[in-house]
């Protein structure tokens, strides 16, 4: 059966018209997706802050880095598949898209409960492993397996909107998401502020947010199957190895990366909750607001890796690299953005996530420090993205090397153990831990290797 999604009827042609007005009008969609994905992450903390207090904060927060280090490994895969369909969209290869398609979508199912079952079955010892206080141990467990419950739900939501970035539909997702934020918010209140089930209501929420994002992507893929080689048959949902190569080479490394920059976090937060109540509330409140200002950065980066893909696709290097260029200009204006914030108004930042005083007052110190993994993090983004794009796993995996275990581990320890600043030094580790592979990504993007690489649809 012959299908369409070479002729970019699904999204928008990537492969022309202006650089810089395309990426705008891709990546605004995916920002807001992104934003809606974070605000409605920020409610339960939110939530949880205001009615149930610092214990309910972290047991939320402890508990949600498990789901949060499986959470990147969705989105590696996500982007492996978006990288490969961006290629084969470029080069308007209509069959391999369709076979791409089936195999990603089994895929990412299998993994997701997999990954869910070995999740519930060491939930202690992982919390145990985290330093979770005590006092905050059981709202955690509680949290996190009702999460790995959800894992297929948040593998298929990604699973589907990397298919549909991969071909130019950035404005689908921010559908689908805006009613997982709808269900999360309104389940929020009711299961926790009006029947108090504490971080179990948040964890309901949330899963049953996933699903139904998850139900309106795949309903959408449905609609639109003849489209983008899509069929709802057993004998679909199958695996065609050669195809399965191309994303596990992609997914494997970049979730790896993905895994050890979690992980180098999930270490400084672990030594962080050493502290004491008031520091591991500080840095939780803190995690979200880092993650909420970089949203913006996020969503221009994704873009750009699909933009990057489909033009290498249709060997438009020239144009490729024009995206890059373009997407650098604006993350450093969403860096500018977020670093205002942070230095004009973060005590009222914080206080929307909590209100104690002295969690607020050392979040002051926290936001002002973050500044400069804002700056470093635009860099990293723009020219990443042009590495994704091209499907270069090996120096992505480099770069979280540096990222995660070099910088991250490595001058949290110098900083808090040789300088002795205490907690301070994990701030300042995170913050800096990004400029070493920011520098590794230029030099790659200016050396023109990229543009002589041989695609993933020509291996």
């Amino acid at each position: 059966m012959k299908i369409t999604a070479g002729k970019q009827n699904v999204g928008m042609n990537l492969t022309e018209g202006p650089v810089f007005q395309s990426l705008v009008l891709f990546a605004i969609p995916i920002i807001l997706t992104n934003l809606i994905q974070q605000l409605y992450g920020m409610v339960d903390l939110m939530v949880i802050g205001q009615f149930v207090g610092s214990t309910g904060t972290v047991g939320v927060s402890t508990g949600g880095e498990m789901s949060d280090m499986v959470t990147p490994v969705a989105t590696a895969f996500a982007m492996a598949g978006q990288t490969f369909i961006a290629q084969l969209v470029g080069a308007k290869k209509d069959q391999k898209i369709k076979d791409a398609i089936g195999t990603f979508l089994t895929f990412m199912l299998i993994l997701s409960i997999l990954l869910a079952f070995l999740v519930i079955f060491f939930c202690r010892p992982i919390l145990s492993l985290l330093n979770c206080p005590t006092e905050a141990f059981g709202q955690a467990e509680t949290y996190l397996i009702i999460t790995a419950v959800g894992f297929p739900f948040i593998f298929g939501y990604n699973a589907v909107c990397g298919i549909l970035r991969g071909m130019g539909e950035s404005k689908r997702p921010l559908m689908f998401v805006s009613v997982a934020a709808i269900v999360n918010i309104v389940l929020d209140l009711l299961l926790v502020v009006v029947f108090d089930m504490q971080a179990a209501g948040t964890a309901i929420a949330t899963a049953f947010s996933q699903l139904g994002s998850f139900l309106a992507a795949f309903i959408y893929m449905y609609k639109v199957r003849d489209k983008v080689g899509f069929e709802l048959k057993p004998g679909y949902f199958t695996i065609k190895f050669d195809i399965l190569r191309v994303i596990l080479r992609l997914g494997i490394p970049s979730a790896i990366r993905s895994l050890l920059v979690r992980f180098s976090l999930l270490w400084v937060n672990s030594n962080i909750n050493a502290y004491g109540l008031v520091v591991s509330a500080t840095n939780s409140v803190g995690n979200k607001i880092q993650k909420f200002m970089e949203v913006f950065m996020q969503g221009v980066d994704t873009a750009s890796a699909a933009m990057v893909g489909q033009n290498l696709g249709a060997e438009k290097t020239e144009r490729a690299g024009k995206v890059t260029w373009s997407t650098l200009a604006m993350t450093l204006v969403c860096a500018v953005f977020a670093s205002f914030l942070c230095l004009k108004i973060p005590k009222e930042i914080y206080g929307i996530f909590t209100t104690d005083e002295a969690v607020k007052e050392l979040g002051v110190l926290y936001l002002q420090i973050m500044v400069i993994h804002f700056f470093a993090s635009s860099f990293v983004g723009a020219f990443q993205a042009m590495v994704n794009g091209s499907g270069f796993v090996e120096l992505g995996f480099i770069i979280g090397i540096l990222d995660g275990i070099i910088c991250k581990i490595g001058l949290s320890i110098i900083f808090v153990y040789i300088f002795h600043m205490g907690y301070i030094g994990y701030f300042w580790g995170i913050a800096c831990s990004r400029i070493l592979p920011g520098l590794v990504c230029f030099i790659y993007f200016i050396s023109g290797k990229w543009k002589v690489r041989k695609l993933l649809i020509e291996k």
